[in-house]
This record gives structure tokens, C-alpha cells and sequence, in this order.
């Protein structure tokens, strides 16, 4: 058998007018060297994260012993002032508005005099209109157990958590959180393999849930072939493309046809998450917006980077049309989104299941990209209303959702680089 069969995904998307082949040309040559830049900034590296979150949804004592698993956070030292204190020193403007938000903060506390009936119901509100745009559970990084984590120095990459705790997470997820029709058979056999499973005949809105959450999967299986452990001795260890494990989870014939079509659902990923950053452009263009690190001529520059990508993903000539989403019975729509929404939130809840930590730590950045992207497609005409000038009060992200975003996006652009780098390397074994 011709091994470069292993990677029969070529042409048109469904659900999508775009091509694989376009893609891959406008992410591995243009986009991918930039966004790989600015995630090395000092902006984008540090994350902060509650890695000690117990799981909501069992018992869990599964904690992953090996090595590789562990996540080391940052010496608050190390972490730059300007991140730490979370703080938007450049303009008046941000000024004003970091007071403005306290003297909302003093006038939203909940007035003593009101009955206890009321009060509970103002704070059901408030805590409504914070979550209702939001698709994931987000962290409280205000915790004493959130820390910093430089991701540099914790990189996605194989650690050997596998077997049934990891086959708990997916098949959680799968079961519970993806639209499937009932009759579908699990998604998830214990074994290696992934028993088939057919989404047609479910809504457009549907389907596209169940195949981002296939493409993440697939993202993420391709980080692990790719930077797999080759070489483990005492002197030293050796990270490397695994030839066979990428070809366990993605050959056409050893997955019986499934391998292909996961590819696929990586590429809507990708396309779904380019489209966020080409909608949230008005927000990160506005004078008032910094990468605030404190270090004022390496942060202005970083913004021309951050710009120069999403100007790049605005370019980018076959889009995914999210108004395809949504577009039916207004009742219906609304009805959907928010199930969607919720679904979503779970999955993120499910991240704190996960009993290798650094698979955790990746596992809840990369929901929360999505869910921030999710977000952005969803407010499309919120984003529209941003003033050029002042305050974004209709929309907004947090530093966490800006990092995510990013960090989850570039997560997928290596993935798709990568393939090309399995696909060169299956050519040379024929």
C-alpha cells in the first residue's frame, strides 16, 4: 500500500466553501511563522490557571505519576509587573475607565435595605449578565491556587497519560456535550480505534458542534504524534515525530475511513477559529488597546504584530460564513445557541477531570480559545458597535480570553503545519 494514502484529505470542506490545499498554503507560508512570533511574547506565554479545580463530575484521585505530566508554574518574579497587576497604564482613557469600573463595582453592591428575596435575585442577575455570552466555565484566577505557567516551558506534547482515565474524558465528552443522534454507537471504544460514527441527518449547527470538538481531538492527537517521546535515558531525552502513532490515529485503512474525515474537522476548526480573529479586529484596533507588559516599545511592536496577523486573517479569501449559523425560526435559533452555549460550558468542566496536569493545563486553554472565538462569532454586532474611541462596554475580553484565543489558534495552525511534515515524511517511505 502507497503509505501517502495515510493523508487522502484534499478539496472541499463540507459545510464550508473552502479547500484544504488553500489552507494549507495561507497558514504554513504566511500565517504560521507570525503567529508562532507573537506567542512568544512575553504577553502570550504566561497564563494564569487553576490546575487544582476538583472534578465536578466524579471522584477523582487518578492523578497522572509520570514525570511528564507535571506543569511548573512561574516564580511570581519571573512574571512581568505589567501582567501581574493586570493593569491598562498607557492612556488616560483606560485610566478613567478602571475608575469608572469601581464606582460601578460600589454602586452594583447589592443595597442592605432590600428584602433577602430581592437581593438574591439582583445577584442572579448580575451573575447572568456576566456569563451570558460567556462558553466556558471560566477559571477564578483570583484564587489562591491560580498560578502563573509560562507556556514555553510546559509544551504540549506526549506525556503518557493514556488508557481508561484519558478514555473517560473523550468519551464524556463525546457522550454528553456532542448533538449526536441516539442511535450512533459509541463514539469512543476502549480500545485504540474509534468506532464510526455519522452526524448527517443532525442540523447544520449541530453537526458543526460535534465536528469542533472532533477536530480539537484531532489537534490534539497530532501534538502528541509530533512531539512524541523517541528517547529516554539518562542523558538525555529526544521529542520527535511517532510515524506510527500518527498513522494509528489517522490512516484511512487502519481507521477504517474515520482517520480523514478527522482531518477534516480539523481544517473547519481552523477555519472557524480564523474567522473569530477576523471579526474581533475593531476591538484590538482601537488606540485605547495595549498588550500591556510594561516595557512600552517591545509592547507597541507586539501590537503591529497582533495586528498584522488579524489583517492577514481577514484576507484570507474563503471564509467560513457563520451566518449560516443561527439563521432559522428566531425562537428556535435562540433556543439553540444557548443549548450550544451550555454544552460548551460543560466540556470546559470536564478539563478539570483530566488527571495529568499538563494535559489539563492544555486541555482548558485550548476550550477556552475556543469558547472565546465561540463568543466573538456570536456578538458580531456588538463588535460592530465598538466606538473607535472609549470604552468597549458592549464587548469585551479579558486578558485570559486574549491569551486562550491566541494560544488555542496557534495550537491548531501547528497542527496543520505539522501535517504537512507527516504528509513529507510518509512521501519518503514509499
Amino acid at each position: 500500500r502507497e503509505p501517502e494514502l495515510a493523508l487522502r484529505v484534499t478539496g472541499h470542506l463540507d459545510d464550508c466553501t473552502c479547500d484544504v490545499e488553500t489552507i494549507d498554503a495561507f497558514n504554513n507560508y504566511k500565517l504560521f511563522p507570525r503567529l508562532n512570533e507573537l506567542l512568544e511574547s512575553d504577553y502570550f506565554r504566561y497564563y494564569k490557571v487553576n490546575l487544582k479545580k476538583p472534578c465536578p463530575f466524579w471522584n477523582d484521585n487518578s492523578h497522572c505519576g509520570i514525570r511528564d505530566c507535571a506543569v511548573k508554574p512561574c516564580p511570581s518574579d519571573e512574571v512581568p509587573d505589567g501582567i501581574r497587576s493586570g493593569s491598562y497604564k498607557y492612556s488616560e482613557e483606560a485610566n478613567n475607565l478602571a475608575e469608572e469600573c469601581e464606582e460601578a463595582k460600589r454602586l452594583g453592591a447589592v443595597d442592605g435595605s432590600l428584602s433577602k428575596e430581592t437581593q438574591e435575585a439582583v445577584l442572579r442577575w448580575t451573575r447572568h449578565d456576566d456569563s451570558s455570552d460567556s462558553f466556558c466555565e471560566a477559571d477564578d484566577i483570583y484564587s489562591p491556587d491560580a498560578e502563573y505557567v509560562d507556556l514555553l516551558l510546559n509544551p504540549e506534547r506526549y506525556t503518557g497519560y493514556k488508557g481508561p482515565d484519558a478514555w473517560k474524558i473523550w468519551n464524556s465528552i463525546y457522550e454528553e456535550n456532542c448533538f449526536k443522534p441516539q442511535n450512533v454507537k459509541r463514539p469512543l471504544a476502549s480500545g485504540r480505534g474509534e468506532s464510526s460514527i455519522s452526524v448527517s441527518g443532525v442540523c447544520v449547527e449541530k453537526r458543526a458542534f460535534y465536528k469542533l470538538v472532533s477536530g480539537l481531538h484531532a489537534s490534539i492527537n497530532i501534538h502528541l504524534s509530533a512531539r512524541y517521546l523517541l528517547q529516554d535515558t539518562w542523558s538525555e531525552k529526544k521529542w520527535g515525530p511517532n510515524i506510527t502513532e500518527f498513522q494509528q490515529r489517522f490512516d484511512e485503512v487502519i481507521t477504517r475511513g474515520e482517520g480523514p474525515r478527522r482531518l477534516k474537522n480539523l481544517y473547519f476548526l481552523y477555519l472557524i477559529e480564523l474567522r473569530a480573529l477576523s471579526k474581533v479586529l475593531p476591538f484590538f484596533e482601537r488606540p485605547a488597546f495595549q498588550l500591556y507588559t510594561g516595557n512600552k516599545s517591545y509592547d507597541a511592536e507586539m501590537k503591529n504584530l497582533l495586528l498584522e496577523i488579524l489583517h492577514l486573517a481577514k484576507s484570507f479569501p474563503l471564509h467560513f460564513d457563520e451566518n449560516s449559523f443561527f439563521a432559522g425560526n428566531k425562537k428556535e435559533a435562540a433556543k439553540l445557541k444557548e443549548e450550544f452555549r451550555l454544552h460548551f460550558k460543560n466540556i470546559s468542566k470536564i478539563m478539570d477531570c483530566v488527571g495529568c496536569f499538563k494535559c489539563r493545563l492544555w486541555g482548558k486553554l485550548q476550550t477556552q480559545g475556543l469558547g472565546t472565538a465561540l463568543k466573538i462569532l456570536f456578538s458580531e454586532s456588538l463588535i460592530e458597535k465598538i466606538p473607535e474611541s472609549g470604552p468597549s462596554y458592549g464587548f469585551q475580553l479579558t486578558r485570559q480570553e486574549i491569551v486562550a484565543l491566541f494560544n488555542a489558534f496557534g495550537r491548531i495552525s501547528t497542527s496543520v503545519r505539522e501535517l504537512e511534515n507527516f504528509r513529507n515524511i510518509l512521501q519518503n517511505m514509499r
